[in-house]
């Protein structure tokens, strides 16, 4: 199997160029991001090339923090500002080579919030070829996140109608919030642009907790890309990584 680190966790101690480097060191396939736009977009292509890494995706920003917010895209009257974080982070995934986006829909619930998501999916849809992607954050992280489960993603989708939009199919939160992995990822397969993986309940590497990922990773076995490593490492990074050579097999 294939691995990607995911730089907004792992060697977040670290300047991403620098986290990119100790990824490839440690022998990861791939990366992807959190919200990278703080360092130059050059410096992590650079980073990129000197590796020979391969980049996977990145999120849109979510908005103000320091006030809550964690995404934008699902909020009504804040379609510009969620149209220009879209825009931004095409632009940036040109520059890095990164396939996908992950659009992040903030807080919110109704049929308001409900449509203006779907039009700023249309919006990212029509605006670039990459896959753009959705991810439903469970209940307990994320409490009143708009999107929050895999049967509203799908519903959602349908009705976006664009083939290059796709699920992040999160093991960790389809785990907290939905249960039953295994079955949730065959049932929607065919709607699935990525995958990510930690522990449950804590969010730590995928060597302990209530997901037995030795039967998960089998399952998985005919995925070609590589598997998302989105976990907290919660210390040094690299004296977390046993799990990755014996799944890597």
């Amino acid at each position: 199997m294939k691995f990607s680190a995911n730089l907004g966790f792992l060697w977040a101690d670290r300047p991403l160029p620098e986290a990119i480097r100790a990824a490839h060191a440690a022998g990861f396939d791939a990366v992807e991001l959190h919200w990278p736009y703080e360092t130059p977009a050059r410096d992590v292509k650079a980073a990129l090339d000197a590796t020979g890494l391969p980049i996977l995706g990145l999120n849109t920003r979510r908005g103000d923090v320091a006030s809550g917010e964690n995404g934008l895209a699902a909020l009504p009257g804040r379609e510009g500002d969620a149209r220009a974080a879209i825009d931004e982070a095409i632009a940036y995934a040109d520059v890095v080579g990164a396939g996908a986006i992950h659009v992040m829909c903030g807080f919110g619930s109704g049929d308001e919030a409900h449509a203006t998501f779907v039009e700023n999916l249309r919006y990212a849809c029509a605006s670039t070829p990459k896959t753009i992607l959705i991810e439903p954050l469970n209940r307990h992280d994320a409490p009143g996140y708009f999107l929050s489960t895999t049967d509203q993603a799908r519903d959602i989708i349908a009705e976006v109608g664009a083939a290059n939009l796709k699920l992040m199919f999160d093991c960790y939160h389809v785990g907290r919030n939905e249960g039953d992995v295994t079955t949730r990822f065959a049932d929607l397969r065919d709607i699935i642009g990525h995958i990510q993986f930690a522990s449950v309940p804590d969010r730590g590497a995928p060597d302990h907790g209530e997901l037995n990922y030795a039967h998960i990773f089998a399952s998985l076995a005919d995925w070609s890309g590589p598997l998302g490593a989105e976990y907290k490492p919660g210390g040094d990074t690299d004296a977390t990584l046993g799990w990755l050579a014996q799944f890597r097999g």
